[in-house]
């Protein structure tokens, strides 16, 4: 353990002063796999990644992985978040495996990601749901990743930690703002404006935005950039049942 946070800091050393300095890890990360996987890597201030920035998306599947779990509000990243332990998925048509996120399963496979291993870099100590970092791997077959492959993933997930703590507080430096303020914020636009116009909660504004996503088969920030910009006007949502439940 020791071992593995010292390298953790010179890794983050190493990053720090680069431009982007989460994208330059993830490749870095990436670079040392032995088996071929895409990088992503997710700052999250809540379980369910209603608020979260997306810092870095490395090689092909990156990208297209970490969209479906914010658009969804599921997935291995949502879940190794709610359980503060890494989620391991080497295959994606185990139902055992995706059994808590099924939909992500099925997307994620039409667009050829087959495996996904979820690394969150966050305090043991904790034993409730904590903002935090989580390094995710996509791989375009089934397999389990090397144990070796995992150590080298937690360690750059560690090195990512210790990049974010290094950052100046927001306003301070320009390399902050690239870390910190989130490139989607019409999202939260949207969601603060669906929750005053139908009288609900921001959470269930960000599930109402997200399951009009999914019924249309659109992204989630394209839907939102319509909602704050052009006008567009969500169904009501079904009124709660009188019986209770």
């Amino acid at each position: 353990m020791t071992s593995t946070r010292a390298t953790a800091v010179e890794l983050a050393a190493l990053h720090l002063d680069r431009p982007d300095p989460a994208s330059s890890l993830a490749r870095a990360c990436r670079t040392a796999l032995g088996l071929p996987c895409s990088v992503g890597l997710t700052l999250a201030a809540d379980a369910a990644l209603a608020q979260r920035v997306s810092l870095a998306a490395v090689g092909p599947l990156a990208g297209r992985g970490e969209a479906l779990q914010i658009n969804l509000g599921e997935g291995p990243c949502v879940q190794a978040l709610s359980r503060l332990t890494p989620v391991l998925a080497p295959d994606l048509d185990d139902t055992d495996v995706t059994g808590a996120w099924p939909v992500y399963a099925e997307r994620a496979r039409a667009h050829g990601i087959r495996a996904v291993f979820a690394l969150p870099a966050v305090d043991p100590r904790f034993t409730v749901p904590q903002p935090g970092l989580v390094l995710c791997l996509y791989r375009d077959r089934p397999g389990a990743l090397p144990e070796a492959d995992l150590r080298t993933a937690r360690t750059h997930a560690h090195a990512a930690e210790l990049l974010l703590l290094a950052v100046p507080a927001p306003g301070e430096d320009s390399a902050a703002d690239a870390w910190l303020l989130p490139t989607d914020a019409v999202v939260h636009q949207a969601t603060g404006m669906i929750s005053h116009r139908h009288a609900v909660t921001t959470g269930q504004a960000l599930a109402l935005l997200r399951s009009h996503a999914h019924a249309l088969g659109t992204d989630l920030t394209g839907l939102a950039h319509a909602v704050v910009h052009r006008g567009l006007r969500l169904p009501d949502p079904p009124p709660p049942d009188p019986a209770g439940p």
